[in-house]
């Protein structure tokens, strides 16, 4: 059993700057929030979530988006971070740079924009930096990484080498995998004729790209759609649809990202134990170093 006595108030309070605003990045943020941390999302103008249930980027859209209870804000400005952490709320803001970090200091950074390749994440951004899946080599790119490969690793925190590389293959859900995703015909406009949430038997038709159909290979229900009007190109995966059948599907966060979340978790608890870990050649401050951090 931990004793709570060696968790200070100013660890609970450390701040967690999160690239991404999707699907896995709203998990870890989601469970980060919950556990007491200080979260802040960043995000791109125009975010392409297909998942946009249990994916805080749509606050982009909308101002604020609820997750399982947690609710993301839209800010313009990094003064709003603390306005709306005030609000008990996570900020995300528009920001593709991540260039909040530079007057928000952030304790710990957690790239999860999934983009399969490191985008300009450095191990210097903060002192405690996570890469989510391929394109993070533990000591070059970040402190610790974690697996989001479906495999018997996925979740797990890696403090040596690189994630698996990504197979391509969709989760199997009722043992269906590619069947289950929806991708685009063309290049053009995206535009629905069934919406999120809607049940749909095989055959049907869901949406069109430049007036050609994109039709249900299965019957289940439309657990993630691409927003309307989006511009796409070929092979864009603009859906998933679950056999199951159940709605209620399209707001649950789905088991594998809130396994990734928990991984991204024991990452930070591992980094805030009470001894002074090294992985390698990787050194990680103790919390005890953390907690001389002065915050706002």
């Amino acid at each position: 059993m931990v004793d709570m006595a060696l968790k200070t108030k100013r660890e609970m309070e450390l701040v967690v700057l999160i690239k991404g605003g999707g699907e896995m990045a709203s998990a870890v943020a989601h469970k980060l929030a919950r556990s007491g941390f200080r979260v802040c999302l960043t995000e791109l103008p125009s975010p392409q979530a297909i998942h946009r249930g249990t994916s805080f980027c749509e606050a982009v859209y909308e101002v604020e988006k609820e997750v399982e209870g947690v609710v993301a804000k839209l800010i313009s400005s990094p003064e709003g971070v603390f306005r709306v952490w005030k609000e008990g709320k996570v900020p995300i803001i528009v920001d593709p740079d991540a260039a909040i970090k530079d007057s928000l200091s952030p304790d710990i950074l957690v790239d999860a924009i999934m983009a399969k390749r490191n985008t300009g994440t450095k191990i210097t951004d903060a002192r405690l930096v996570i890469g989510l899946g391929p394109g993070f080599k533990v000591g070059t790119d970040a402190h610790l990484v974690v697996e989001t490969n479906n495999s018997e690793n996925l979740g797990k925190v890696l403090t040596t080498g690189e994630a698996e590389s990504n197979t391509g293959v969709p989760l199997a859900i009722s043992g269906l995998t590619f069947e289950r995703v929806l991708r685009s015909p063309d290049d053009g406009e995206f535009r629905q004729v069934k919406k999120m949430g809607d049940l749909v038997k095989r055959g049907s038709l869901i949406a069109r790209v430049n007036h050609q159909p994109v039709t249900a290979q299965i019957s289940g229900v439309i657990r993630a759609l691409l927003r309307d009007r989006v511009k796409v190109e070929p092979g864009t995966k603009l859906g998933e649809l679950d056999p199951r059948g159940d709605p209620q599907l399209c707001h649950t966060i789905r088991p594998r990202a809130r396994t990734i979340a928990g991984g991204v978790l024991e990452a930070i608890m591992m980094y805030l134990s009470p001894s002074i870990h090294k992985f390698d050649d990787v050194f990680i401050q103790t919390s005890a170093e953390l907690s001389r951090c002065p915050r706002d």
